[in-house]
Parts: C-alpha cells; sequence; structure tokens
C-alpha cells in the first residue's frame, strides 16, 4: 500500500515532467528551482507546495496559474485547485482536518454588513486624515491596485468610517459585487462556531468568493484562544483572494510589525501592500466634523449653535472624532432640555453642558494636544507616533515626556490623560510620569529638554 509521502512525492514528480513537456518554462529552471521543492499538502481543494528559499517560492508564485494547469491535467480535476507555496517556518502548525465538500446556505455566514451612512461624501477630509481618504477612495474606484490596503491610527479617528465608505462606493458602482465587512472579534467567533458545528472548510469557500474583504480591528487577531486555527483560516482565504486579485481592506490600532500574537506571514502580507495612517483631526477638520454633525442630527439646532461655541468644542475635544461627537451630544443635550424653546445655543451654554468634560486649564489655557505636539516638534515627530501603540525608545521617550506635562501642567487626573494617548489604563499613565520625574533627578540633559519645552508652551 502506498504511504502518503509517496503518494506526494510521485505526484509532484508527475507534475514536474508535465511542467517539462507540456509548457514553455525553461528545463534549467524547473531542474534547479522546482526540483529542490516538494509537496507537502494535497486536497480536493487546496495544495501547498514547500520551497526550501525565498527565491525559490517567489518563482513558483509567478508561475501559479501554469502549476494549477498541470495539476488539472494530472489529478484530472474539474476545477483549479488553491496553491500556497510556504518556506518551512511558514507551514501551519497543526494538521488540518479536512471535511467532505458540502452544500451550505450562505445567509449563516453573513454579518451585519455595511452602515449606508458611512460615505466618502460625508467623511470630513483634512491634513490628519487625507492620505488615508486618498487611499481608500483609489481601492474603491480601482480595486486589488493596492493590495491590501491597511489603515492604521488609534480608536475614533475614523478608520471604521473608511472602511464603510469603500464598500458603500463598490456597492453602489457595481451592485453584482459581494462585500464582506467584520469585525475581528466577530471573525474569531466565525471561527470557533464553524469549526464546532464542522462548517469549516464551507465558511472558507463561501469568504473565497468575495470581491471586497474588510476586516476592522485586526490587532485583536493575537491573543484569542484559537489564535492557530484562525491565523490559518484568515491566511487561507488572504492567500486565496489576492491570488485572485480581490481587495483586501484592513484597518488596525497600529502598524502591521507592531502587532503582536498572530503569525509572521500574516504580518508580512500585511504588510506587502499599502499602510497609510489616520491621525488625530486638526482644529480646522475638527470644527467642519461638528458642522457636519448638527446639519445630519442637530435636532432642530441646526445653523444655531454660537459659532464661538463650536470653536470651543473643536478645540478641547478634537483627540478624536467619538470625542466630538460626544461633546456635541451634551450640548445638544443640555439646549433640549434648558433651551426648549429651540433659540440659539449661545456660548455659555456650550461651555457649561461642558465644564465637567474639557481639558483646558483656566490658569494657562494649555490643552493636552497643544502639549503633545509641543513636544513632537521638539522631537521631530509627528502626534500620532506619540499617542500611538509604537514602544520604540525615542518615541516611548516623548509620550512619557507628554504624558508628565499634561499631569503636572493641567493636573489632569491618570484616567482622562490616558483617554487623551489613545486608550492607555491609568496604570500606565502612573508608570509614565514616575519614569520621567526618576529620570529628573539622574539626568541633567533630560531636565533641560522638559524645561525648554515648558518653556515653549508658556509663550
Amino acid at each position: 500500500m502506498i504511504t502518503r509521502d509517496q503518494y506526494l512525492k510521485d505526484t509532484w514528480n508527475k507534475i514536474l515532467d508535465d511542467l517539462r513537456i507540456n509548457t514553455n518554462i525553461d528545463s534549467v529552471i524547473i531542474n534547479n528551482y522546482y526540483g529542490n521543492c516538494s509537496l507537502y499538502e494535497l486536497t480536493e481543494e487546496k495544495a501547498i507546495i514547500l520551497a526550501t528559499s525565498i527565491v525559490e517560492k517567489q518563482i513558483l508564485y509567478n508561475d501559479l496559474d501554469i502549476i494549477n494547469s498541470s495539476f488539472i491535467h494530472i489529478l484530472d480535476l474539474e476545477k483549479p485547485l488553491f496553491i500556497e507555496v510556504d518556506l518551512q517556518h511558514e507551514l501551519p502548525t497543526y494538521k488540518e482536518i479536512i471535511e467532505p465538500v458540502v452544500t451550505f446556505d450562505e445567509n449563516e455566514f453573513k454579518t451585519n454588513g455595511l452602515n449606508p451612512d458611512k460615505t466618502f461624501d460625508n467623511f470630513v477630509v483634512g491634513n490628519s486624515n487625507r492620505e488615508s481618504q486618498a487611499a481608500a477612495l483609489a481601492c474603491a474606484i480601482n480595486p486589488a491596485y493596492f493590495n491590501p490596503l491597511f489603515i492604521y491610527g488609534n480608536s475614533g479617528l475614523g478608520k471604521t468610517h473608511l472602511l464603510m465608505a469603500i464598500g458603500n462606493y463598490v456597492q453602489k458602482s457595481d451592485p453584482s459585487k459581494k462585500i464582506y465587512y467584520i469585525e475581528t472579534i466577530k471573525f474569531l467567533e466565525k471561527v470557533k462556531q464553524t469549526i464546532q458545528d464542522k462548517k469549516i472548510e464551507a465558511f472558507k469557500r463561501y469568504l473565497y468568493n468575495i470581491d471586497l474583504l474588510l476586516i476592522d480591528d485586526i490587532q485583536f487577531l493575537g491573543g484569542n484562544t484559537i489564535k492557530d486555527k484562525s491565523n490559518e483560516v484568515l491566511f487561507s482565504i488572504y492567500d486565496e483572494l489576492i491570488t485572485n486579485r480581490k481587495q483586501i481592506c484592513i484597518a488596525c490600532d497600529r502598524q502591521p510589525r507592531e502587532i503582536k500574537g498572530i503569525e509572521d506571514r500574516l504580518i508580512t502580507r500585511f504588510s506587502s501592500g499599502l499602510s497609510v495612517s489616520i491621525d488625530s483631526p486638526e482644529f480646522e477638520t475638527s470644527l467642519e466634523i461638528l458642522k457636519n454633525k448638527v446639519k445630519e442630527n442637530g435636532y432642530g439646532f441646526e445653523n444655531k449653535i454660537d459659532e464661538e461655541g463650536l470653536t470651543y468644542i473643536a478645540s478641547n475635544f478634537s483627540g478624536n472624532v467619538r470625542s466630538l461627537e460626544g461633546a456635541l451630544n451634551s450640548v445638544l443635550f443640555n439646549a433640549i432640555v434648558y433651551q426648549p424653546d429651540g433659540g440659539e445655543i449661545k456660548f455659555e451654554t456650550v461651555v457649561n453642558a461642558l465644564k465637567s468634560q474639557a481639558v483646558v486649564s483656566d490658569k494657562t489655557g494649555l490643552s493636552p494636544r497643544k502639549i503633545i505636539n509641543s513636544v513632537a516638534d521638539y522631537y521631530g515627530l509627528t502626534r500620532q507616533q506619540i499617542t500611538s501603540k509604537t514602544r520604540t525608545k525615542n518615541i516611548a521617550n516623548a509620550r512619557h515626556i507628554s504624558i508628565y506635562l499634561c499631569r503636572k501642567l493641567l493636573d489632569l487626573p491618570f484616567t482622562k490623560i490616558g483617554e487623551e494617548f489613545g486608550g492607555r489604563d491609568h496604570t500606565t499613565i502612573m508608570s509614565a510620569c514616575n519614569k520621567v520625574e526618576n529620570q529628573i533627578k539622574v539626568d541633567s540633559l533630560f531636565k533641560t529638554a522638559i524645561k525648554e519645552i515648558e518653556s515653549q508652551l508658556s509663550t
């Protein structure tokens, strides 16, 4: 009886012979590159080829269609295989259970889908998000040109809005396109459930037929209880869609290389496309966002909010779009309760509604944003780098100084400072302040740098 390993070896040798006879691939290439590879796995739908070097892997990927034709010819297949070429360290860390091909109801795999209100038309563009908006629109107009598109930035800056805007644009342009938006937490739940129901292969086949895949909050892929399986499922789906030139767009709170707990082969694939950042909105963009929100849902106060009041909100709550929306809702609620006549919302009403939330010091006129910007300018960084999850020494150092100055100059609660720095825990903020205080005592240059930044802030 022939063993599995012998069957794979014999099949690969037949593929090589077929490539030599029936294709125009030079025999030198087949002998020196293809010949060193081996067939690692073969099912009704999938083949994994094991390469011994990155050069071999790239050469085989360039000829993937030709290789697939040989598989169809040798194995007498009715449809092409999904072919994956891996190096040894990229191979699955477990033996995948091969399930029989079964029919399935597509409805059981669908998600809640897109929010039709999230479009490019109502996405306010400014310097903080111009690059990401342009990249998202380019992917919507010309799918697979930038693949994958990876949008990263702190929570509440508009990443989800852009993902859905891409989906809504494609759906409107071509209703026949299959679009799949899913949050990573929901994806993990789907993987877990379909494994339990023995429908994981059906779920994968369903996603193989998607034209546009939109994945939100990919950072949650790491550290879950079914990490190995979820990584493998996503890897399989990813390679299938990329091979067939289907667009993938991903949102995350950090750059690909900073994501912890997921496989290196996924990180390299996320990094292979276009990565664009999205930062906190600057004042002008914040003001425009507020005006748009009032027009969309102003509860009868459209064009009735004092311009100075809007300026106050934009100046004090521009850390992210959600903060702006929350502040505006507080003002509108107070106006509904205390100004039932629907008259103009005065500046004093705005200030009173937000007095317990505002982060501007009455004494200094400073704000966390101004402090962060000053520290960023001093060290030649961007605001986004300081508030990001990046832990490189120079950025972490600037972040700690920014946190320390927010505490010292504004006397803000640790939890509030944490919100200004991407939702960090209060213990992290306390630790940063302690580090700066200790370093000031032993590092005169460090102490001088902080004094210079404080001096700039006071002018």
